[in-house]
């Protein structure tokens, strides 16, 4: 059991990093398509890129839950919480370096995105393998979790809020350029 998840949970880290790459052009390859805007980054701020992250993981997942999910009744709540610390990792790792650095660079913004790709696969398959959390109302807790911050995410590209997390540095326009 424990090898059918590492390659799981290796085939999550891989998708998530080819797809969020992918994911990071989308917008501008489709010219700005609204059905983009959702799933992709529509600028450069941290939040935008935390997407990158979070809708490859959630497409994974839905997929994971159909074909294994029935093997680890901790799953939803497990993914829940991995795919919180991945998204934290990102405006941690990165503001972190930029603030000892003074200021980004493309191949340390890619290591964060991988960092942060990572820690999500390797934290699930630590807390998958101990069983916890598999109670109903964690269950039912832990996809509230995904489906509300894929809510916020489509939401807050829209509409969002007037802070740095959400400020394109580049611009300094907040969502979809105009």
């Amino acid at each position: 059991m424990r090898r059918r998840l590492f390659w799981w949970e290796l085939a999550g880290f891989l998708f998530t990093a080819a797809a969020g790459t992918l994911l990071h052009f989308l917008y501008g390859w489709s010219g700005g398509s609204t059905a983009a805007a959702v799933v992709s980054a529509v600028n450069e701020s941290t939040w935008e890129h935390m997407k990158l992250l979070f809708f490859p993981v959630f497409l994974f997942s839905m997929v994971q839950m159909c074909l294994v999910g029935r093997n680890y009744p901790n799953f939803l709540a497990v993914r829940a919480v991995s795919t919180v610390a991945g998204l934290a990792a990102i405006p941690v790792l990165f503001y972190t370096y930029t603030g000892v650095w003074g200021r980004h660079v493309l191949w340390a913004d890619v290591a964060v995105f991988l960092l942060a790709a990572l820690c999500t696969f390797w934290l699930d398959a630590c807390l998958l393998q101990r069983g916890r959390s598999a109670s109903i109302w964690q269950q039912v807790l832990g996809l509230l979790v995904l489906w509300g911050a894929a809510f916020l995410f489509v939401y807050c590209t829209f509409r969002p809020p007037q802070i740095a997390l959400w400020q394109d540095p580049v611009t300094g326009l907040f969502g979809i350029p105009r």
